[in-house]
């Protein structure tokens, strides 16, 4: 099983009402829980870690989770609100403004719930590492089960969210370190080291202790930094409802196929031979591309690949 760890909140999608006025829809989100969604869909064993709220979104985020095959094992239903994010398609990149205070992801702690055998890779990433006590504590866990379990981390900067830039950089550096497989967005890359190549980054975080390093480039495709070299693949060409979720659902497409090539094991991802490699960064950006088809988070089903 592969279980997402960290955020499950909900997305406020601009839309229109019948009037042409603005309105905004609530949808389910969550970087970590839209990655446990894909690779709930794709048929391969998934599962969320993270807090749920009772209230009635938490109930719409859990009740996706079963619908889309996503174990619920490792869910802490608690009486604290939903983390709520509002959400601009303004600007090429969807901008967020979330509210999350003393909600029940923020104050959530993974150490209550032991992980079970079954348990063969954890993914971390985006809002839930910033804040304390989530983001300490989620760093403990990647601590606590390096080498134990494959180690998927993907930053997810949000900028709008970081008041200490020099924190959230140490904490980057620190667990990308500890990670098997690190994603990214050259977009992130930029923020975080301006003007610096993303060989030269992807180089020194792989000798600080990184397996893969993979980045995600828009209209450029995907390239893959491994121990036998550096990887490519393209986009898929399609057309584009909206980017919200994309980066998520490649992320859940590449941990699902690399499970299912056999390489997601802690004895094996990290020597991932090229052209397997390949496969999978390929069927993950067809991944991503359905999902750009259509409005908001909304990955695909194994058969709609094919």
């Amino acid at each position: 099983m592969i279980v997402s760890c960290g955020e499950a909140l909900i997305d406020f999608l601009p839309v229109k009402d019948t009037g042409g006025n603005d309105a905004y829809r609530p949808v389910v989100g969550g970087s970590p829980y839209n990655v446990a969604l894909t690779i709930g869909r794709l048929g391969v064993p998934a599962g969320f870690l993270g807090g749920v709220s009772t209230d009635f979104f938490g109930d719409m985020l859990a009740a996706e989770l079963e619908r889309s095959k996503v174990a619920l094992d490792y869910v802490e239903r608690s009486g604290r609100p939903s983390t709520l994010a509002f959400v601009s398609l303004a600007h090429d990149e969807p901008a967020y403004a979330f509210f999350d205070e003393n909600s029940a992801e923020r104050l959530d702690d993974p150490a209550t719930r032991p992980l079970g055998p079954e348990v063969e890779a954890l993914h971390f990433g985006s809002i839930s590492l910033i804040p304390p006590p989530i983001g300490d504590r989620l760093e403990a866990l990647m601590a606590a089960e390096r080498g134990r379990r494959v180690i998927s981390y993907d930053p997810n900067v949000r900028p709008s969210l970081i008041t200490d830039g020099a924190a959230f950089r140490a904490r980057v550096e620190r667990m990308a370190a500890m990670a098997d497989i690190v994603k990214i967005s050259g977009a992130d890359l930029e923020w975080l080291y301006p003007g610096v190549p993303v060989a030269e980054t992807a180089a020194r975080w792989r000798a600080a202790g990184a397996g893969l390093v993979v980045v995600t480039r828009g209209g450029k495709g995907v390239i893959a930094f491994a121990a036998d070299g550096s990887v490519e693949s393209p986009i898929v060409p399609v057309t584009v409802a909206d980017t919200v979720g994309a980066g998520d659902s490649f992320t859940g497409g590449l941990l699902a196929r690399l499970s299912e090539l056999g390489h997601l094991t802690v004895g094996s991802v990290r020597a991932t031979p090229l052209a397997a490699l390949q496969t999978a960064l390929d069927f993950a950006n067809r991944v991503a591309a359905i999902t750009c088809s259509r409005p908001g988070a909304d990955p695909p089903w194994r058969h709609e690949l094919g």
